[in-house]
């Protein structure tokens, strides 16, 4: 950093740490390139911010943006293409800091309804030799009114360069978790598959070959033929009963292991530790539950702290799970967030994972009900039966 020249931005070191913290927090990809975006736009004080992920066609696999309204965005129309100043990031290793970008002879021009832009400032995040990505700001905003717009300083591209080193770092363990969460999938579903095979296969060959003789004595030797058909059935049994042992086997280990109340405290504590929000939670009179309850309990507990936690912007999360009657347990998720209208989301095609809590709870002959405004927070509960 050249020396007098202050790095920090009029929010200060802190303004950095919490950007910088906020890269570090999110573990899928969308949700670290949103929050980079944001943060770049947010200390550097600029009108719109853009991030882009290119691919191996000449496009980009990821295209964020921020300060582009989501109707303005449409308007635009497909991402754009690796040319110009952008294949400039891409491909080399500098940073551009431009008085006026529609002025540089790279400037190929851009859609009828892409925001004007004037000051530009972008570089590229890099993962050792790689390029993985292009950051760019436009439109630095003025303190007061100044003809011909305020323009980047090289405080603002030191800033900037010190985010993108962060960014890169935040990118890579965010690409790393995808693909091992991506790989542990796999190794669950070829496992399963596995016991699916030799716990199954025999058995529906078998059955096969029995239907075969029953329909082969059906005519000649009637007995005979009921008596494979009653083979058929308990073959068919079997097969069902093998099916669903190993299906059971996806059941969460931690619940046979320790309990739903266990399980879902010690999944919280991890959640306060790992966020800045605080996440509280708090049994009352749960005790052990059938199987099916219980992990129906858990997954919509887990969906709807993923939702507080990563979508809502909440300070502070209540898990509380209680007897409410002999013979129901119900389980609340409460967050202090910006809240949201259920209604429009279900018209705007969006389901923040209701859909899947929903299927759980009808799953169990419970019910979800899901209680929230704009600016108001959001409750989500599920009531199941089982004491």
């Amino acid at each position: 950093m050249t020396p007098g020249r202050p790095l920090a931005p009029p929010g200060g070191l802190a303004a950095i740490s919490s950007a910088l913290l906020a890269m570090s927090r999110h573990l899928e990809v969308r949700d670290v390139l949103k929050t980079i975006v944001a943060s770049a736009r947010d200390l550097l004080d600029a009108e719109y911010a853009a991030l882009g992920v290119p691919d191996d066609h000449g496009g980009f696999a990821q295209f964020v943006v921020d300060g582009v309204s989501d109707e303005r965005w449409k308007a635009i129309g497909p991402l754009p293409r690796q040319h110009g100043i952008l294949a400039a990031m891409l491909h080399g290793n500098a940073t551009e800091r431009l008085a006026d970008v529609r002025e540089d002879p790279r400037f190929e021009g851009w859609p009828d309804a892409h925001p004007d832009m004037s000051d530009f400032l972008g570089l590229p995040i890099r993962d050792g030799d790689e390029v993985i990505g292009a950051l760019f700001l436009a439109n630095k905003r003025c303190p007061g009114p100044k003809p011909g717009g305020c323009g980047f300083t090289p405080a603002d591209e030191e800033l900037l360069t010190l985010l993108a080193q962060h960014a890169a770092i935040a990118l890579t363990n965010a690409r790393l978790y995808e693909r091992s969460r991506e790989l542990t999938i796999a190794e669950e579903r070829s496992r399963l598959a596995h016991e699916l095979h030799d716990a199954v296969s025999q058995k529906l060959f078998s059955l096969r070959l029995t239907a075969q003789a029953a329909a082969a004595l059906v005519d000649r030797d009637p007995a005979r033929a009921k008596d494979e058909l009653h083979q058929v059935a308990a073959l068919a049994a079997e097969a069902a009963d093998e099916l669903r042992a190993a299906v059971v086997e996806l059941r969460p280990a931690g619940l046979d292991e320790d309990g739903l109340v266990a399980t879902l405290r010690t999944q919280v504590q991890v959640m306060d530790r790992a966020h800045t929000a605080r996440v509280v939670f708090d049994s009352r009179g749960v005790r052990a539950l059938p199987a099916a309850q219980e992990e129906a309990l858990l997954r919509v507990a887990q969906e709807a702290l993923h939702n507080a936690l990563r979508h809502s912007g909440a300070s502070r999360v209540d898990v509380v799970l209680e007897k409410r009657t002999a013979d129901r347990t119900r389980l609340t998720v409460t967050d202090d967030g910006r809240g949201f209208d259920p209604a429009g989301v279900r018209r705007a095609g969006r389901h923040l994972g209701l859909v899947s809590m929903r299927d759980r709870a009808s799953g169990v002959g419970g019910t979800l009900t899901v209680h929230s405004e704009p600016g108001k927070g959001t409750t989500i509960t599920l009531e199941v039966p089982g004491a």
